[in-house]
């Protein structure tokens, strides 16, 4: 009896939950045309065509769809197996912090990943501004922190209580609804999170920095918010790449809106010495945000 391959399974649970191989690309951490060649080896080895494939991305057919739901357990069962071999069968508490424009597409698939793969472990996850991030976990409210650093400061060194890894860095870009027209003369309709939010300060300033006028169209509470004022062409944002749903535009050059340096994304934990739960949850972190 032929056995189905992990990897490939793993490769067609990913693009189906993101949507697209594209998007499975930065995830997965291989070409588009590698996920390609292993989805068709998996349909050649299943007989059937697993993906529907267009200009929006892929689809599973109902076979496709049979398949995922088998991977999805396939995959979880491996996971527990491997850990019981090395001793990571672990059990216990978990607090992570996290900042909103952290990919928030990705963060619920993430939790849910991290949960499927460790049972035994009770999640207390909390979405936050990135200042209370950090205090939180320099506090030791959060055993794990991810925040976003603005490009004009400087990343602070771990302070003997605190760990402080880079995860990725993004480009910082304004959007927009295609329903908004505006003109380079109008003042810009900005929707922002309230000025207690350090991106709000920052894209102000350079705004003011640049004579660009603008007026507050929209404070939203939270990045969701903000993706429901933007597709309903209530203003313009400036918001980092993974957290830039589909639908809305690049518009830095229409408007003449001041170009802006990538931020940081980095990961802290509350103490240098962490337990090993904490330590594989971090790890597994770590990779996923490549």
């Amino acid at each position: 009896m032929k056995r189905f391959d992990l990897e490939l399974l793993n490769t067609l649970v990913t693009a189906v939950e993101q949507g697209s191989l594209s998007a499975a690309v930065p995830i997965l951490c291989r070409s588009q045309s590698t996920l390609s060649e292993q989805v068709r080896k998996l349909e050649q080895q299943c007989g059937v065509p697993l993906l529907v494939r267009g200009k929006q991305g892929v689809v599973p057919t109902p076979a496709g769809q049979r398949l995922v739901d088998h991977a999805r357990k396939l995959l979880a069962l491996n996971d527990v197996a491997y850990q019981d071999m090395q001793g990571l069968l672990l059990a216990g508490d978990v607090r992570l912090a996290i900042t909103d424009y952290f990919r928030p597409d990705w963060v619920p698939t993430l939790l849910r990943r991290i949960r499927g793969r460790y049972p035994r472990l009770r999640l207390h996850v909390a979405i936050l501004k990135s200042a209370f991030v950090e205090e939180e976990v320099t506090a030791r409210e959060y055993d794990l922190g991810i925040s976003m650093m603005l490009p004009d400061v400087a990343p602070q060194p771990p302070t003997g209580t605190e760990q402080r890894r880079l995860l990725r860095r993004e480009p910082l870009f304004w959007v927009a609804h295609s329903s908004l027209e505006l003109t380079p003369s109008e003042p810009v309709p900005i929707v922002a999170l309230p000025a207690s939010c350090a991106l709000h300060r920052y894209t102000m300033s350079m705004l003011e920095a640049h004579q660009r006028p603008y007026y507050i169209a929209h404070s939203a509470s939270g990045v969701a918010g903000m993706h429901l004022a933007l597709s309903a062409g209530l203003g313009v944002a400036c918001l980092n790449a993974s957290a830039v749903p589909e639908g809305l535009r690049r518009i830095d050059d229409a408007l003449k809106l001041p170009r802006l340096p990538p931020v940081r994304f980095h990961m802290s934990a509350a103490t240098p010495t962490v337990s090993a739960l904490v330590a594989e949850v971090r790890e597994m972190l770590a990779r996923s945000a490549c």
